[in-house]
């Protein structure tokens, strides 16, 4: 299917998941260690007063076929935990930022991504059977939704992408703000940093 898509042409090939990025926790590196002793990263804590999340939870885009100064990666970081209703925020976001980026000739937007169920619950389906019924009058960007097989991260090509950013953010000294992680991680990855997404309250 990755592949016949591909091949379509006006079709963009995409790669959708989330992470956590820990403000705690450390990735396992390698590294020219000193003389006296091998570099080692500790585990942190947070300091007394420090009541910000943990972790920062992060949507991504990988689009391979994608050129252009900001690079192939597309990030929205959350305020909370994914859930339906910013998935569709996501979704929605997504495609006003490739619309506006100018994808001369592109029609259709094909997402692969796992079966988390803010991936797949009722409320995304709707969204984006609506969003294609005004697309398809309206002459704008599609969106192709495909779930890749259970337990197999290995066909997502935006996991190995997720450990390099959390090996090149990591910090030895202190514990990073979630705005210093994020914006870490957005220099790294060559995207703007936008405002985080938080759920709307009724």
């Amino acid at each position: 299917m990755i592949a016949k898509a591909s091949a379509r042409p006006g079709w963009v090939v995409s790669f959708a998941d989330e992470v956590w990025f820990s403000r705690l926790a450390q990735p396992s590196l390698r590294a020219w260690s000193p003389p006296d002793g091998p570099m080692r990263l500790c585990q942190k804590e947070r300091a007394d007063g420090d009541e910000a999340a943990k972790a920062l939870a992060c949507y991504g885009l990988y689009l391979p076929q994608l050129q252009g100064p900001q690079g192939r990666m597309l990030l929205r970081f959350v305020e909370g935990r994914p859930v339906s209703a910013l998935t569709c925020r996501f979704l929605s976001w997504l495609l006003e930022s490739l619309q506006t980026r100018g994808a001369q000739g592109v029609k259709v937007l094909v997402v692969f991504w796992d079966n988390a169920s803010w991936h797949v619950s009722r409320q995304v389906r709707q969204w984006v059977r609506q969003h294609n019924r005004q697309a398809k009058k309206g002459g704008g960007l599609r969106l192709l939704v495909c779930a890749l097989p259970k337990r197999s991260p290995w066909l997502n090509n935006i996991e190995p992408k997720w450990v390099h950013g959390k090996r090149a953010a990591a910090e030895a000294e202190r514990v990073l703000s979630p705005e210093e992680l994020a914006d870490r991680l957005c220099r790294y990855y060559n995207c703007e940093h936008h405002e985080h997404l938080k759920q709307e309250l009724c």
